[in-house]
């Protein structure tokens, strides 16, 4: 209970290594990253996390007994290969035995919004705010769209591994085509560069995301005004679908787009409007523990170890 305990975040530009104390006790032993330079392959990367790995012993003086990864996809359960990667040339490949035969070490591996939830589950809001609750799903709106559950502390993948991924769930046709193959995903509609898009398409102008919501909270500019309502409906209609499916005990979220108060307040609302119930009681939070969420919930992977 009381070893520390190893994690990796691996992402699309940047590899993040942490070593915790122990569960109980999540302050960082060594905290470092390297680049991924995913352009060099998929052997590179293999690579670069074996690079970083022998860092943090080199730092720490320890050695692990076994390592979470938070990846940027997800391991298929029955292929043991990796699947619906952002960074493309992870797909179809089996990093997690490549990355055991690399390290000679036992990886534990989860998709990132799943390490986020964990961790904002351990040691987080949930944690600070919630702590009786039994199951916690992690939103993470950004670039992308995502999710994640953790049910009793543990994370639910799921049988094909894909628990949790609403950004894929259908939405709305106005959101257009996804790069996943489908046309009006979650992720096409309410992610950052959507309604960024959205924007755009009243007025031809290409806004960053925090300028629109400025401009919105200075009630100057209409476009950006409709911008947020239409976010904040089809947040409250999306996560109606989650509400209504899994009834979680407490939804938290996370990325860029999560730091829109708006969506705690008019897209609350627009929940209620969606949800089989006449109230809404699910809490929707913040996460607390910023850009350590998902290391520090890969490195959770392998408590008790």
């Amino acid at each position: 209970m009381n070893q520390p305990i190893w994690g990796i975040d691996l992402g699309g530009t940047k590899i993040e290594g942490v070593i915790l104390r122990s569960i109980s006790d999540p302050s960082p032993i060594v905290r470092t990253r390297v680049d991924t330079e995913a352009s060099k392959g998929y052997e590179h990367i293999v690579g670069q996390i074996a690079r970083l790995v022998a860092e943090m012993e080199r730092s720490s003086g320890l050695k692990p007994r076994a390592i979470g990864i938070g990846t940027p996809g997800v391991l298929d359960p029955t292929l043991q290969t990796m699947k619906n990667c952002n960074t493309v040339v992870l797909n179809g490949k089996p990093l997690k035995k490549d990355v055991e035969n690399a390290l000679q070490l036992t990886i534990e591996m989860a998709n990132d919004a799943n390490c986020f939830a964990l961790a904002e589950t351990q040691w987080g809001i949930v944690r600070q705010s919630a702590p009786g609750a039994r199951l916690v799903f992690g939103i993470i709106m950004g670039t992308g769209v995502g999710g994640g559950i953790v049910m009793d502390g543990k994370i639910w993948n799921g049988r094909h591994g894909i628990a949790g991924e609403w950004g894929h769930n259908y939405l709305d046709e106005s959101g257009g085509p996804c790069y996943c193959g489908k046309t009006g995903c979650v992720e096409t509609v309410i992610s950052g560069p959507a309604t960024e898009r959205y924007y755009k398409s009243l007025t031809g102008q290409q806004l960053k995301l925090k300028e629109i919501v400025a401009r919105h909270k200075e009630g100057t500019d209409p476009a950006a005004t409709k911008t947020m309502e239409r976010l904040c409906h089809f947040f409250g209609k999306g996560v109606s679908v989650i509400t209504n499916l899994l009834d979680p005990d407490v939804v938290v979220i996370g990325g860029g787009v999560g730091n829109i108060d708006l969506l705690y307040a008019a897209g609350l609302q627009e929940l209620g409007r969606f949800i089989f119930n006449n109230r809404v009681e699910v809490p929707l939070l913040k996460p607390s523990l910023g850009d350590s969420a998902g290391v520090f919930g890969a490195a959770a992977l392998v408590a008790g170890r």
